[in-house]
């Protein structure tokens, strides 16, 4: 079974997959407790330096990238520093990044978190910034985005939408991506935190439990529930198929043929982090769908590789290297 996962790895190595969503910044700055301010009683820190992560959608470009797909970000940034610091994070492992259009008017997306500790004291984060606009996009972003999409969807083998609520996806985007996707056989996935209705006709839908208990309108207490609101969602979107992931539970995939494959978590060792394991996830099977796998066996390979990325703190990827070295 593992021999088959791993031949799986090897399979998807150079797919090509277009990542289109909300690309958040996440930046660290740590700083060292120097003294209590005269002005206020906080804390007064000397910056000893400062880090942006993708996260969000960029992070589902991340690990499709250390996994080894041929990855193409698509997406909309402001003219600023957070802007920068994500592109070359993301180009640092070799995301296309030409898709990341920029709008002066706008900020890049971004969650600001500092970091407080010194000598003698643990280092924990003290505030978080977010900053982002609630404007919708201009239509002449979404023109230049549905025109890059049309040159770039011939050349794809997996489409992702991650929608983390900021207005990236707007509906002219998603009927765009969904359309072409159907017409052509490409496999799709979506994963969308707070309006998974809006995605009909998408092939594969990503959930977490919370999530789907929230898209269906009542609590999710067993097994039996979780079956029974997955398939509901599959036959509202018309889908192929929805991904419910379970934390200590692992996942089950709810296919349009009827079939549910429940699948235990791979690896009972200690979660430190669950933060960005749902991209983990998403990356791992569009990117075995994309090599022609089926879909019960996708599922099966990003269990493992969620349970990678739980064990290690922060937002984090998951590499192929790791992936084998998992199965082996």
């Amino acid at each position: 079974m593992k021999q088959e996962l791993t031949s799986i790895v090897e399979e998807f190595q150079g797919k090509n997959i277009l990542v289109i969503g909300d690309m958040v910044a996440d930046i660290y700055v740590d700083g060292r407790i120097s003294r209590i301010s005269r002005e206020a009683p906080v804390l007064v820190l000397q910056q000893a330096g400062e880090k942006v992560v993708a996260g969000g959608a960029a992070n589902v470009v991340n690990n499709v990238a250390t996994l080894g797909g041929n990855v193409f970000a698509v997406g909309l940034l402001g003219l600023d520093s957070a802007a920068k610091g994500l592109k070359d994070a993301l180009e640092a492992n070799g995301a296309h990044t030409d898709g990341l259009f920029c709008d002066e008017k706008r900020p890049t997306i971004s969650k600001t978190r500092i970091i407080a500790g010194g000598r003698a004291t643990v280092s924990q984060q003290i505030v978080r910034i977010d900053k982002e606009s609630d404007k919708p996009m201009q239509k002449a972003h979404e023109s230049q985005i549905m025109q890059y999409l049309k040159g770039l969807l011939p050349e794809m083998d997996g489409v992702v939408l991650s929608d983390y609520g900021s207005g990236t996806i707007t509906d002219a985007l998603q009927q765009q991506l969904i359309a072409y996707c159907r017409a052509h056989d490409i496999p799709s996935m979506v994963d969308s935190r707070y309006d998974i209705h809006r995605f009909k006709g998408i092939g594969y839908v990503k959930q977490n439990d919370a999530e789907l208990s929230a898209a269906v309108g009542r609590e999710l207490d067993d097994d039996e529930s979780i079956f029974a609101a997955g398939q509901e969602l599959m036959a509202e979107l018309q889908a192929d198929g929805v991904l419910v992931t379970r934390g200590e539970k692992g996942m089950v995939l709810l296919e349009k043929d009827g079939a549910i494959h429940d699948i235990p978590v791979s690896d009972r060792s200690e979660v430190f982090d669950v933060s960005g394991a749902g991209d983990t996830c998403v990356a791992t099977v569009i990117l075995a769908l994309a090599a022609g796998i089926e879909p019960a066996k996708a599922a099966e390979l990003s269990n493992i590789a969620s349970g990678i990325a739980v064990r290690k703190l922060g937002t984090a990827t998951v590499s192929s290297d790791e992936l084998r070295r998992a199965l082996r």
